[in-house]
């Protein structure tokens, strides 16, 4: 598996996302996909680190953090042609502090990321929506009152950034294109929904043009958390 380049890293660690050792291990994805024990406490141990007004708004932050992960998983893919492909043990999640506020980051091996073939790539971007997003999706409404909208919403946004970015750039352009295409197919869905629920919440628009509109549905409840605003998606705002 290829270890990161430099600018790799410088982008992954703008999205909180380290490939250093953390100073302890909180808890991993294991925990959250398979640890049924665990579940009893997430949504507490949320609550203690954001001091969030609810349950739901300390869950959701995490999965606005957690989200900049999944997301970052089709920019790589798009860029460099590399997706992770790490042991859920091996995603580590640690509290630090952004800006004077207490959140979650994560943190990975930079050699568990690996090549990815023209072949299998449609296959890969389904494994991701599936094993990455659905059961994360699944696992995490067990630990308190959030809707799935919610969750995927809070995923979207950075995916739609980051196929702004990568459109805007001539280089890029073309194999974004064909991602952003894979990711609008109902097919790669299709393990555990009847649509693709992406183009559902883009509405097939083109990302530039979705930058800074409130195009959520949902929620994410960011203004319930001390230190944050309402993120520039809301439909309440």
């Amino acid at each position: 598996m290829p270890a990161l380049t430099m600018d790799q890293v410088r982008t992954l660690n703008s999205y909180s996302i380290y490939t250093t050792e953390p100073k302890r291990t909180l808890f991993t994805l294991d925990h959250i996909l398979n640890r049924e024990f665990f579940h009893g406490d997430f949504a507490q141990l949320m609550l203690g680190i954001t001091n969030a007004a609810t349950e739901t708004a300390a869950v959701s932050h995490f999965t606005r953090r957690y989200g900049m992960f999944f997301a970052m998983q089709f920019y790589m893919l798009a860029a460099y042609d590399e997706v992770w492909d790490g042991k859920v043990t091996d995603l580590c999640f640690d509290v630090t502090q952004e800006y004077g506020v207490h959140t979650v980051s994560m943190f990975v091996n930079p050699n568990d990321w690996r090549y990815v073939e023209e072949h299998e790539r449609e296959m890969v971007i389904s494994d991701i929506l599936y094993k990455q997003g659905a059961e994360v999706v699944r696992q995490i409404r067990k630990t308190t009152t959030i809707s799935p909208l919610t969750i995927w919403e809070n995923f979207f946004g950075y995916i739609v950034w980051h196929y702004h970015t990568l459109l805007s750039n001539p280089g890029l352009a073309d194999q974004a294109m064909e991602d952003l295409e894979i990711l609008e197919d109902p097919k790669v869905w299709a393990r555990f929904a009847d649509k693709s629920l992406f183009s559902e919440y883009t509405g097939g628009k083109h990302p530039s043009s979705l930058i800074d509109v409130p195009i959520r549905k949902s929620c994410c409840f960011s203004k319930d958390v001390p230190g944050l605003l309402a993120c520039g998606h809301c439909p309440t705002a």
